[in-house]
């Protein structure tokens, strides 16, 4: 089914969920998976990007040695790119790595949080054939007396989903 995955992440918690999403995938069809962080360059820095150098080769490397613990055959690699360019990136590279599928991250937007979304997901299945999985959102996990709550990410516990 997928022998080359490529798997673009960011640093949040819908990146962590992500990579063991794509873990489980590989494992599963015996498929290699690359690891692809795009570190943003800042609006009118100069050049200067979101995170450092050595902190985009460390959020890949460790998301490389947790699909290598998992048993997956995994490398990585960071390229840079302007905001709007992110999912030409993450194209751009799953075409360089012959890649069969593309597995992303989702965070659950709401209210203004969808406006000034970067909207990746939809930009890049827009730019490639390949397709494009996205791997579940986190759950937020709280305890409130004893009682665990988990949430969605659209403000909707289990309770009231039950109720």
């Amino acid at each position: 089914m997928f022998d080359r995955i490529l798997l673009a992440l960011d640093d949040s918690p819908a990146g962590e969920v992500a990579t063991v999403f794509a873990a489980a995938l590989a494992r599963r069809t015996g498929a290699t998976v690359h690891v692809l962080h795009v570190n943003e360059r800042l609006v009118g820095g100069n050049g200067l990007t979101l995170r450092s150098r050595h902190e985009a080769a460390e959020l890949v490397t460790a998301a490389v040695e947790q699909l290598v613990d998992a048993g997956v055959c995994a490398g990585g690699s960071v390229r840079v790119a302007a905001y709007r360019g992110v999912p030409r990136r993450i194209v751009e590279a799953a075409q360089d790595r012959k890649s069969d599928a593309i597995v992303l991250g989702s965070n659950r937007s709401r209210h203004l949080g969808r406006l000034f979304s970067a909207q990746v997901r939809e930009r890049t299945t827009r730019l490639t054939a390949l397709p494009v999985l996205t791997a579940p959102s986190p759950l937020k996990v709280t305890s409130l007396g004893g009682v665990t709550v988990w949430e969605d990410g659209l403000g909707q516990t289990l309770d009231s989903l039950l109720n």
